[in-house]
């Protein structure tokens, strides 16, 4: 590996994900809860362009073009809706994938970042994940690291349980804490609706609040498993089979903090989605269509009935790549 002498820039994007599926069993000693969920990339790109600096430092910014330029979340100790800018410092997984790729490559290369984010921000469809896999590919490029998408994945692992998958797309089972991925051989498209809130939810404050709801009811959780004929039905993009199996136990904390949330799944299947689920830690809410003709009116009939903004998406979809280099498209 030598220092890169790769002029102009290079582009990457990674696709947000929903959970289908997603088991949380007990709390760890380490502090985090084993899970069992099933990951289905879907057709929602954040993108990640990459330039080279003459020093080195490391500099993030956001796209004009970014449908989402906030973190609006909940205080997890007052509980009130906080909104702030996104973080474009050492805070940023974009910002810490490059380090961490840098580090690893033992160069001191500079770089400029730019995200444009397409994924809603602190709404549960790993948008902050798919960011640091696009950054992983974008730099791994203008570096010309050499590095495969398996290993920028291991060194993706290091910033989130999420970063692997949005490196790798498709469908998986995630085990452990959501890392542990094995993924699977699909045929077919899922059709789904997006709606993201106006608000973010605090993913620590879901899981503790699931395990206060367990408390007050003496409820055990148990090891973590996946339905074996979910399994089969995404593989197979049985839909309606589908509809009938999905679960989210981060569903009722969600709600609990954001009640509004139940109301919009109730309006999703009234205008005839299959199945309205909370994706992942909320707040985001995910409806599974029939079909593309019913995604795209499902979504249409949600914008004109709550004045949302609704996005039909397909999965599963592809993982992370390269878009262009110095004009060149790649696969």
């Amino acid at each position: 590996m030598r220092e890169s002498e790769f002029y102009g820039h290079v582009t990457a994007v990674a696709p947000g994900k929903v959970n289908v599926s997603l088991r949380v069993g007990p709390l760890r000693e380490d502090g985090y809860h084993e899970v069992a969920t099933l990951y289905l990339a879907v057709s929602l790109y954040e993108e990640v362009t990459a330039s080279p600096r003459e020093d080195s430092a490391i500099t993030v910014s956001l796209c004009e073009r970014s449908a989402f330029t906030e973190v609006q979340t909940q205080d997890p100790e007052t509980g009130e809706i906080v909104a702030a800018a996104i973080p474009l410092d050492e805070r940023n997984l974009v910002h810490q994938a490059a380090s961490k790729l840098r580090d690893r490559l033992g160069i001191t290369s500079g770089v400029d970042l730019t995200i444009t984010k397409n994924v809603p921000v602190a709404g549960g469809m790993g948008g902050g994940s798919a960011d640091a896999a696009a950054a992983l590919v974008a730099c791994s490029a203008l570096w010309e690291a050499g590095l495969s998408k398996e290993q920028l994945a291991e060194i993706g692992a290091e910033l989130g349980a999420d970063v692997p998958f949005a490196m790798l797309g498709g469908a998986a089972v995630g085990q452990g804490v959501g890392d542990e991925l094995s993924p699977l051989l699909t045929r077919g498209e899922l059709h789904l609706v997006i709606v993201p809130a106006n608000t973010g939810l605090s993913t620590p404050s879901i899981y503790a609040t699931l395990d206060e709801m367990r408390d007050r009811q003496n409820i055990t959780a148990d090891e973590p498993d996946l339905d074996p004929d979910l399994v089969r039905a995404v593989c197979s993009a049985d839909a309606e089979l589908v509809a009938s199996l999905m679960a989210n136990d981060l569903q009722a904390p969600a709600v609990a903090q954001l009640p509004t949330l139940e109301d919009m799944m109730d309006i999703g299947m009234i205008e005839g989605a299959l199945q309205g689920m909370v994706s992942g830690s909320g707040p985001t809410v995910v409806f599974l269509a029939r079909d593309a003709e019913s995604a795209h009116q499902l979504a249409t009939s949600l914008e004109e009935r709550t004045e949302v903004w609704a996005i039909p998406v397909t999965g599963p979809a592809h993982g992370a790549r390269l878009v262009n280099g110095n004009g060149r498209e790649h696969g």
